[in-house]
C-alpha cells in the first residue's frame, strides 16, 4: 500500500497530483497514524482540532473516492487563482502543499496533508470573505466591525457542501459592486500590460480653441482610455471637449469641459495606480457586509456623495461635506442603523469643539460666540458674565454647549441619526456655498447634505402618504420633533477611490485622506502584485 501512496504524490504536474490523487480504501482505518498525525498537526488550532474530533478524526480531503477528489481539486484550483480576487498566493502556500502531495509516502504524511488543506482552506475562506487585513490596524479611523464567518461553521459548510467547486466560488462577496470591480481589475491589467495610456500630457491649461502637440497629446491619451475615438484632429474641437468632460464625471471633477491643471493631473495618473485602486476597492468590499435586497444609505467620503439604494439601484443621490484632513475631523468609516430623524435640531456641541475652539474664545471675550447657551451639570443656563474663564482648561471646563433650533443652527433644519460612539450623523448645514467646490472635505467628521429636504422626503416615503407634506407641518413648528422611520436603514460611510457604477466606466476618485494609499502598502506586504510585474 505505501509504493502505491508513494506513486500517487510523486506526480509534479499541478493537474497530475490532483487527478492521480487516489488515496487507498479505507486509509484512516487502515493506518493509525493517519489520525493520529491529524491530531497531531490540528492541536495546535483549536477550531479545526474540534472539527476533527468531532468527526472522528475522518479525512475531509485526502478520502477515497470522486467526493474527495472533487474537493481537492476545487481547492487547489481555487488557490491557484487567488491573484484574481488581488489576494497574495505566496499567502496559501499552494506549491509547498503540492509538494508536500507529490511527496507523501506514509499514512503518517497523509495525515499531515489533511490538516495542510484544511489551514490552507481556512484561510483561504476568511480572506475571501472578509479580507485578509485588519483595517483598524491600517488607520485609526478605519473603525468597521468585520463580520468573519465562524470558522467552524466554514468548516462544516463545506464538508456539507453537494458542489465543492461552487461552494468556494460563492464565497466571495455576491455584490454586483465585486463582479464589477473583478472584471475591471482583470481589464486594467490587461491594459497595463500593453503600455498603458501611453505619454502623459503636459501639464498646461487647454480649452476648445487651442491646438498644438499638448493638445494631441491630450487627445491621445483620452483615446486610450476609452473616452473617444482615434481622430487625427489637432485642435481642440467639440469632441475632445465631450470627451474631458466624460473624463471630469468619472473622476468626481468639476465638468467644464476644460482641461485645467486638476483635470490633467487626474488623466496622467497612471494605469498601474488606477489598478492598486480598484485592487484595493475589492479587500475594502470584503470588508462590508450588503444585502441585495432592502434599502441602504450610502455614504462614498473621497466622492463627497449620499445615496439611496433600493434593492441595488440608485434611487437618491446629493452632495456632502465631509470631515477635513486633519487628525481629529477626518470622518471615520463604519456602518450603523439609521433609526430617525430630528427636525429642528438643537446643536448639542461636542465637546472637541467647546473646549479647543470655543473655550480659547470665551477666555478672550466672554460674550464670543452668543448664539450658544453655556448649561451647567443641572442643566441650567449659565450667566456668562459671572464666570472666569481663565480658569479653565479642555479637560475641567464645566459646561455644555447648545444652539437652538433656527436656520443659522450648525446642523441646519434637519439632522439623521444613527447613533454610535463616534457622534457622526448627517445632517442640514447653513454654509451652502461648500457644495459648489469640487473637493468638500470641512466639516469636523459629521456628513453635511446639500438636499437634507428631499434626502427626508426620500426616507418617509415609504411610511407616509406625503411625505413633504408630513416633514414641512413639522418644520413650520420650529420645534425640535424626533421622527422615528418605521423600518431602520442600514448606513455605510465607506471611502472608495476606485467603485463601479451600472452603467459606464469605473468611477476614480482622490485619495482625500491617504487611507487606500496605505491600504496597499499593507496589501503589499503580504505579497499582492500587479500582474504585469509577477513572474
Amino acid at each position: 500500500m505505501l509504493l502505491r501512496v508513494r506513486a500517487l504524490f510523486s506526480l509534479s504536474s499541478l493537474g497530475a497530483v490532483i487527478s492521480a490523487f487516489l488515496i487507498f480504501s479505507t486509509a484512516a482505518q487502515a493506518f493509525p497514524a493517519f489520525k493520529q498525525a491529524v491530531a497531531e498537526a490540528a492541536s495546535r488550532d483549536q477550531d479545526i482540532a474540534a472539527f476533527y474530533r468531532e468527526a472522528a478524526y475522518e479525512p475531509l480531503w485526502t478520502g477515497e473516492g470522486q467526493t474527495f477528489a472533487k474537493r481537492r481539486q476545487a481547492l487547489i484550483q481555487a488557490l491557484a487563482r487567488v491573484s484574481d480576487h488581488a489576494l497574495p498566493e505566496a499567502r496559501y502556500k499552494t506549491d509547498d502543499l503540492l509538494s508536500q502531495m507529490a511527496a507523501a509516502n506514509s499514512a503518517r504524511d497523509l495525515g499531515l496533508i489533511e490538516v495542510a488543506l484544511t489551514k490552507a482552506y481556512l484561510t483561504y475562506a476568511r480572506d475571501l470573505t472578509s479580507g485578509m487585513l485588519v483595517p483598524s490596524k491600517i488607520d485609526g479611523d478605519i473603525v468597521r466591525k468585520i463580520e468573519k464567518r465562524e470558522r467552524q461553521e466554514l468548516l462544516d459548510s463545506f464538508a456539507n457542501a453537494q458542489d465543492a467547486k461552487g461552494f468556494l466560488r460563492g464565497l466571495a462577496p455576491r455584490t454586483p459592486e465585486y463582479t464589477r470591480l473583478m472584471k475591471a481589475k482583470l481589464r486594467m491589467e490587461r491594459l497595463v500590460s500593453q503600455g498603458g495610456w501611453g505619454a502623459v500630457v503636459p501639464v498646461r491649461k487647454m480649452e476648445p480653441g487651442d491646438s498644438g502637440a499638448a493638445v494631441v497629446a491630450l487627445r491621445d491619451r483620452l483615446v486610450r482610455m476609452g473616452f473617444m475615438q482615434r481622430s487625427a484632429s489637432a485642435s481642440y474641437d467639440a469632441a475632445l471637449k465631450s470627451a474631458v468632460q466624460d473624463f471630469q464625471i468619472a473622476h468626481g471633477l468639476e465638468s467644464d469641459g476644460v482641461a485645467g491643471k486638476g483635470t490633467v493631473t487626474e488623466i496622467n495618473v497612471s494605469a498601474e495606480t488606477r489598478l492598486k485602486s480598484i485592487m484595493v476597492a475589492m479587500e475594502r468590499e470584503r470588508w462590508l457586509t450588503r444585502h441585495a435586497e432592502g434599502r441602504e444609505i450610502l455614504v462614498n467620503l473621497t466622492d463627497f456623495t449620499a445615496k439611496i439604494l433600493d434593492d441595488g439601484k440608485l434611487t437618491f443621490r446629493t452632495r456632502s461635506v465631509v470631515g477635513k484632513n486633519q487628525s481629529d475631523r477626518r470622518s471615520p468609516e463604519f456602518s450603523d442603523i439609521m433609526e430617525h430623524m430630528v427636525i429642528n435640531p438643537t446643536w448639542n456641541v461636542p465637546r472637541s469643539i467647546a473646549t479647543k475652539e470655543y473655550l480659547p474664545m470665551l477666555k478672550n471675550n466672554p460674550n464670543a460666540v452668543s448664539y450658544l447657551r453655556l448649561v451647567n451639570g443641572r442643566g441650567q443656563t449659565v450667566d456668562r458674565s459671572a464666570i472666569d474663564f481663565s480658569q479653565f482648561t479642555t479637560r475641567n471646563f464645566p459646561f455644555d454647549m447648545k444652539q437652538a433650533p433656527g436656520s443659522r443652527n450648525a446642523l441646519g433644519l434637519v439632522k439623521f441619526m444613527f447613533p454610535n460612539k463616534y457622534n457622526i450623523y448627517l445632517h442640514d448645514t447653513p454654509q451652502k456655498a461648500l457644495f459648489k467646490r469640487e473637493i468638500r472635505a470641512y466639516s469636523h467628521g459629521c456628513i453635511r447634505l446639500q438636499d437634507p429636504f428631499d434626502f427626508a422626503y426620500a426616507l418617509l416615503a415609504v411610511q407616509e402618504d406625503n411625505p413633504k407634506q408630513f416633514f414641512q407641518t413639522r418644520l413650520k413648528t420650529g420645534r425640535e420633533t424626533r421622527v422615528d422611520l418605521k423600518q431602520d436603514v442600514p448606513v455605510h460611510i465607506i471611502y472608495r477611490t476606485a467603485y463601479t457604477e451600472a452603467k459606464g466606466p469605473v468611477q476614480f476618485r482622490r485619495d482625500i485622506y491617504g487611507r487606500d494609499a496605505k491600504i496597499w502598502k499593507a496589501m503589499a506586504n503580504e505579497g499582492v502584485a500587479l500582474a504585469s510585474y509577477q513572474g
